[in-house]
C-alpha cells in the first residue's frame, strides 16, 4: 500500500510534520508512507496558460499513483493555512488528481483542540465540484498541546491517542479497499470535474 503524506504547512518546525513522521515509521509494516511538502510554491494565479510548477506536476503524479493520501493540517484562525489552500487550488486547475481519491485528514496543534475546526475546512474544501476526493467519514485524528506529545525518540507519548491513530489508520486502509471498488461513476465525476467552471453562464 503507497500512501501519500501531505505536510499542511510550510512552517520550518510543525508538528504535523512530526505526527507524520511518526506515522510513517509507526506504520511501516503496513504502508509505505512518503511526506511530501508544500514549500516554496508560487501563489495561486489561475494562469491562463494553465502552465504548472513543475513541483505541482510531481506531486499531482505521485497522488494519481498512491493508493491513498494523508493530509496532516494545522489550525489558523478556524482554517487550514494559506499554503495548504494554495497547493490544493494548483492541484484543481487543469488537474484532478484528487477525484475519487481516498483521503484521510489529521491535525496537529499547541491547544486543545487539535485542529478540529481546520480539518472541517479542509473536509469543505476537498469536497468541491474540482478537487472531489473521497475523504473517510466520521473520523477526526485530533491531536491537541503537540508540543507535549512526543517523547525525544519522536514516540507519541499518550497511549490512549496512539490507541485511536492506531484504530483510524487501519480503518484508513479498509477505505482505501472499499473505496476501489466504488469506482463506477469515476471516468464521470472525473469528466464534470474537468468540465466544471465558476465563470460558465
Amino acid at each position: 500500500m503507497k500512501i501519500i503524506g501531505i505536510v499542511g504547512t510550510n512552517s520550518a518546525k510543525s508538528t504535523n510534520r512530526q505526527l507524520l513522521t511518526f506515522m510513517q515509521s509507526h506504520f511501516a509494516n503496513k504502508a509505505e508512507i512518503e511526506l511530501v511538502e508544500i514549500k516554496g510554491l508560487p501563489v495561486f494565479n489561475k494562469p491562463e496558460d494553465k502552465v504548472l510548477p513543475d513541483y505541482v506536476k510531481e506531486l499531482s503524479d505521485k497522488i494519481e499513483a498512491a493508493d491513498g493520501v494523508i493530509i496532516s493540517t494545522p489550525e489558523y484562525d478556524h482554517a487550514v493555512p494559506a499554503s495548504l489552500m494554495n497547493v490544493l487550488a494548483w492541484l484543481s486547475y487543469g488537474i484532478y488528481p484528487l477525484v475519487d481519491k481516498p483521503v484521510m485528514i489529521t491535525g496537529a496543534s499547541y491547544g486543545t483542540l487539535g485542529s478540529s475546526r481546520a480539518q472541517g475546512h479542509l473536509r469543505q474544501i476537498l469536497d468541491s465540484p474540482d478537487i472531489r476526493a473521497r475523504v473517510m467519514p466520521a473520523s477526526e485524528f485530533l491531536l491537541g498541546h503537540s508540543l507535549q506529545a512526543f517523547d525525544g525518540n519522536n514516540n507519541l507519548v499518550d497511549q490512549e491517542k496512539l490507541d485511536v491513530l492506531d484504530g483510524l489508520f487501519d480503518d484508513f486502509l479498509l477505505f482505501i479497499d472499499i473505496t476501489k471498488q466504488l469506482l463506477n461513476a469515476k471516468d464521470a465525476v472525473r469528466k464534470e470535474a474537468e468540465n466544471f467552471s465558476w465563470e460558465a453562464e
